[in-house]
């Protein structure tokens, strides 16, 4: 029997939470290397998957594991990974120890009047359980499976929202405490509903498989193979509403406007290390569960769907952008930026081309990366000033140059300057629009200018002009810091000029992705070089 790695790349940091949360508590300092050593090692057996994967192998997935679990229900533990999987399950595992670092001080206990505890050993037990609950969600080819880490996820994110805020800005506690709870519930609140529809698709689905084909499965591919062989096949109303159940509860998740207004306040109220976690990991399941469940389950439901899918990505794209613009709080406008992102990451999945969807899958790294960049720099620069405001700063560059200039690559990162790591993306999702919908690719271009527009200012009202008072003695990034931020560049420069490794692991999986839905890519018109050449 060989080593089972994808189980064990999910339980070592679910077992590294409970080690952690049982930390004693006067252990704070050993419970945050506990964190960042889980972390680290979680890393390695993500790496070992990179490794062991073969990008031009045959089947849509490898290094599987399949065992029975409620045979009953046919729910069976079914894990495996394909390109884009794999490179998530890399991103995640990558991103999880620069948020350890970041948020190293972060639960360290509040010097307030009423002496509030804050649960260090908690605050990193909830990160690693988060982290332990994405990666199987991006491993589960059973749908009961994947619902059921898809909704734990939420648990622990909740608590990270709601218990532990960024101590920015005037507010007292009890002000302050209500935010994150507000935030918090509305973060709960939406994801719950979203999955409530989605479970009744799932158990749609089994009703169907049932019917059908003599047993209920939850199996992603026994149920993909039973459709190519004609044994399996949906009515158009029941597989358009199945479709429309999954869809929406990706959606929220995405999240994709109007379902989006969770986000801004979620990312506001928690910390910076939390609002990256957010936004570059748990998001990713919203967009990447599009690609393997709603195209390869419902194909042609997905094509239905397409206009209405790509105007709704278009209103993100500029809605977040243009709401980007006018904010006054930096992680509010961070917040929707990635709004923005998330708009050009469904409108590469949806635009059905080999190159939008390779946009798509790209983006979704490079997003991760580069918004991770910005977000942790602005949570450290927050920290030091203690307030949110982008009005409250002012020539930072003079005192604390590195801050801002990688501040600076973050930003230019954000806004997909050639030569750093979401330019390619972007371009390929652009491209592949164009290609099909020109119309819409060009609409989508306005997103590129709005968002030279809201980075550019931002960093000009923060970081250039007259030294502030408040920021005077204002110290630059420290060791650890750096740490965090430097490997993060790095990669943003390394992937802009050199994407393919990362782009010949997804593009395997994009083609088997695009064979399912029935699509090619549009051919040329030749039309006008024919009747040139009969001249």
């Amino acid at each position: 029997m060989s080593f089972p790695l994808l189980t064990a790349t999910a339980v070592v940091p679910a077992l590294g939470a409970v080690a952690t949360a049982a930390v004693p508590a006067e252990r704070r300092a050993a419970a945050k290397w506990l964190a960042l050593a889980v972390s680290l090692v979680t890393l390695v057996l993500a790496a070992v998957q990179l490794v062991r994967f073969d990008p031009g192998a045959k089947g849509p997935f490898q290094l599987t594991e399949s065992h029975a679990w409620i045979a009953d229900f046919g729910v069976r533990y079914e894990l495996g990974v394909d390109g884009i999987s794999v490179v998530l399950i890399g991103l995640t595992a990558l991103l999880i120890p620069f948020i350890v670092l970041a948020g190293w001080h972060d639960a360290d206990p509040l010097e307030t009047k009423s002496s509030r505890w804050r649960p260090t050993q908690g605050f990193f037990a909830l990160i690693l359980m988060v982290e332990a609950m994405v990666v199987i969600a991006f491993e589960a080819t059973d749908v009961f499976l994947f619902y059921i880490f898809f909704e734990a996820m939420l648990i622990p994110m909740y608590f990270l929202i709601g218990g532990f805020g960024d101590r920015a800005g005037e507010r007292g506690e009890a002000e302050s405490a209500t935010q994150r709870s507000y935030a918090a519930v509305k973060f709960l609140l939406y994801n719950l509903v979203g999955g409530l529809i989605m479970l009744a698709a799932v158990i749609g689905l089994y009703a169907v498989t049932a019917d059908q084909l003599g047993h209920g499965t939850f199996s992603l591919t026994e149920i993909v193979q039973a459709r190519a062989a004609g044994k399996l096949d949906f009515a158009t109303t029941t597989e358009r509403a199945l479709f429309l159940g999954f869809f929406f509860a990706f959606a929220v998740k995405a999240p994709l406007w109007p379902l989006h207004t969770w986000l801004p306040n979620a990312m506001g109220e928690a910390t910076a290390p939390v609002a990256v976690l957010i936004t570059a990991v748990v998001d990713k399941v919203g967009t990447f569960a599009m690609l393997r469940f709603c195209l390869q389950l419902f194909p042609e439901a997905s094509k239905w769907a397409t206009p209405v899918v790509l105007v709704l990505s278009l209103i993100s794209i500029l809605y977040g952008a243009l709401l980007a613009v006018g904010q006054r709080d930096i992680k509010r406008l961070i917040a929707y930026a990635s709004i923005s992102h998330f708009g050009f990451i469904v409108l590469g999945i949806f635009a059905m081309t080999t190159q939008g969807q390779s946009g798509a899958t790209l983006y979704m790294v490079n997003h991760g990366i580069s918004t991770a960049a910005l977000m942790l720099v602005a949570g450290f620069l927050i920290s030091r000033r203690g307030s949110r405001l982008i009005g409250d700063y002012g020539g930072v560059q003079k005192v604390a140059p590195v801050l801002a200039g990688t501040f600076l690559v973050g930003g230019l990162a954000t806004l997909s300057l050639p030569g750093l790591a979401p330019f390619v993306s972007e371009f390929l999702v652009l491209v592949g629009t164009f290609s099909r919908y020109p119309a819409v690719g060009v609409i989508a271009t306005v997103g590129i200018v709005l968002a030279a527009l809201y980075v550019l200012v931002l960093y000009q009202r923060t970081m250039t002009g007259p030294v502030s008072e408040p920021v005077r003695e204002m110290p630059d990034l420290r060791a650890r810091e750096l740490a965090v931020v430097a490997p993060l560049i790095a990669l943003l420069l390394f992937l802009g000029v050199y994407p393919k490794p990362v782009t010949q692991l997804l593009d395997p999986a994009v083609a088997h992705t695009m064979s399912q839905v029935h699509k090619s890519d549009p051919q040329p018109d030749t039309h006008v070089n024919d009747v040139e050449a009969a001249k």
